[in-house]
């Protein structure tokens, strides 16, 4: 990147492009629109589990019924897909996670219906087996390990179901060596040339997830950590590493979850692959902003300047929790 090139002052006062708005809008470096969000919703299939997650304020787990107003509500605010992870019975998770890849779970249902009543928004999902899993984890396990590609077997029935459903992006948050390419390989055999994959392709061991485990049931299941498949926080290359692959493998897209304690690696890989490049601003991101902005601490504004960072890291799109919020205020 060229150094720019500034006059001393004051030939250059900074200040004469800040002094009105309509200066201001002159030289506006990135904007944000409804059209950069992807907003993550939480479907439950457990009567009585429909409501806010204390640890996410404003944030609800919806019936089937709520994911379609959900649907309804994104498209009138212009908001062009909308992610679905499920909440399911803890009573009917398993270590083989058989449900996985059942036409009737609850995500694929979501995905039905939320396709029927708003056909033209993209639907993504999540690819992992954790909602299903009894031990809480992203893939099967035995004797303590995460088996790698025995769980790739699984997350290909899983994402062959759902491009069944109708899904329009796939989003595999699982961490296996070698999934991106199964995956696209059997959508390819299967007749599902159009679903396009969104792999987490930079997904570290972080410890701001801990709501989103609230939110879909796992918190207190988990058996050990993710350490084995998730990258190390302190691990740049590592990162780059694994978005070179899973683009090499068939992504269409990718993306980087955090998202703003790694606005580096957002940066890092847009500027490397010049691929589509997502970050996820994740539930312990947005519980702190939320939480701030409930006591007083912080004002709304800080959803706007939040989402401009990600924007400015060179991110295309960001998933978050803020998206209906933010699209309002937009608007």
């Amino acid at each position: 990147m060229a150094t720019p090139i500034v006059a001393p002052f004051p030939a250059a006062r900074l200040r004469r492009l800040r002094r009105t708005a309509n200066l201001r809008a002159m030289v506006h470096e990135v904007n944000l629109t409804a059209a950069d969000l992807i907003w993550p919703i939480f479907v439950t299939e457990v009567a009585g589990a429909e409501g806010e997650i204390a640890s996410m304020p404003g944030v609800e787990r919806l019936t089937l019924d709520g994911a379609k107003r959900a649907a309804e509500r994104a498209a009138r605010l212009n908001i062009p897909a909308i992610c679905i992870f499920p909440h399911s019975d803890q009573d009917l998770k398993t270590e083989s996670c058989e449900r996985a890849w059942d036409p009737d779970n609850i995500g694929n249902r979501a995905i039905r219906a939320i396709k029927e009543t708003v056909p033209d928004l993209a639907v993504m999902t999540d690819i992992a087996l954790d909602p299903y899993n009894a031990n809480g984890h992203d893939g099967l396990v035995v004797d303590g390990e995460i088996l790698n590609d025995e769980t790739v077997e699984a997350l290909v029935r899983m994402a062959l179901a759902q491009a069944e459903a109708g899904a329009d992006i796939l989003g595999p948050s699982d961490m296996m060596d070698g999934r991106i390419g199964a995956l696209r390989g059997a959508l390819e055999g299967a007749g599902h040339r159009h679903v396009a994959i969104l792999s987490y392709a930079a997904k570290f061991a972080s410890a701001f997830y801990g709501p989103f485990r609230d939110a879909v049931g796992a918190s207190g299941r988990l058996v050990g950590d993710k350490k084995t498949y998730q990258v190390n926080p302190a691990n740049r290359e590592e990162a780059l590493r694994c978005v070179a692959r899973d683009l090499a493998e068939g992504a269409d897209m990718v993306m980087v979850k955090p998202g703003m304690p790694y606005l580096d690696i957002c940066r890092e890989v847009k500027d490397r692959f010049a691929a589509p490049t997502f970050a996820y601003q994740v539930s312990g991101e947005y519980a702190m902003l939320e939480g701030a902005i409930r006591n007083g601490w912080l004002s709304r504004e800080v959803m706007l300047e939040s989402l401009l960072a990600f924007r400015r890291a060179g991110c295309d799109g960001v998933l978050s929790y803020f998206a209906p919020s933010v699209a309002e205020m937009l608007a």
